[in-house]
C-alpha cells in the first residue's frame, strides 16, 4: 500500500465560515497520481471540521442555522465558565460534525456526487489559521 500526504493552511473568518478544499484535495489525488484508492481530509484543532455537503450560499446558510437551533453561541457552558473563554459552542459544534472525511477515489478521481463538495468548517469564535492534512491511500 502507497500512501501520499499533503498538508494546506487554510485563513478562515471563524463564526461557522465554510470554504471548499474539494480541488486541494482532488490536487493531492492527481499528485499521488493514483487510480483507486481511498482520500482522508483531516483538520488539525477541536474547533473545527470537515464534510461533505453542496456548497452554495442556501445550504451553508441552512447548516449554520440548524447549529445554531442544535447547540447556540450563547448560553451557558461549562467549558466557557472553567476555562474563562466563549467557544464551548465551536467545540461541541465540531465534534458534532467530526475532524475528517474519506471518501473513495475511482478513476483518478474523487467519487463524489454532483452536487457534493468537501468542506472546511471553522466553528471557532475568531478567525484562524487551519492546517488541513490529506492522505491518498492506494
Amino acid at each position: 500500500m502507497a500512501i501520499h500526504t499533503t498538508e494546506s493552511a487554510w485563513e478562515t473568518e471563524g463564526d461557522g465560515d465554510v470554504l471548499d478544499i474539494t480541488a486541494a484535495v482532488q490536487a493531492t489525488v492527481d499528485d499521488a497520481g493514483i487510480a483507486t484508492g481511498q482520500a482522508t481530509a483531516f483538520v488539525r484543532g477541536s474547533t473545527a471540521a470537515i464534510t461533505t455537503m453542496e456548497f452554495e450560499p442556501g445550504g451553508v446558510h441552512d447548516l449554520g442555522e440548524m447549529l445554531e437551533r442544535l447547540i447556540p453561541a450563547a448560553g451557558e457552558y461549562e467549558h466557557n465558565r472553567l476555562n474563562h473563554d466563549t467557544n464551548s459552542h465551536a467545540h461541541q459544534r465540531a465534534s458534532l460534525v467530526g475532524p475528517s472525511l474519506t471518501v473513495p477515489v475511482l478513476d483518478g478521481s474523487l467519487a463524489l456526487g454532483t452536487w457534493q463538495q468537501i468542506v472546511l468548517i471553522d466553528f471557532d469564535d475568531r478567525p484562524r489559521r487551519r492546517t488541513v492534512v490529506v492522505q491518498i491511500a492506494s
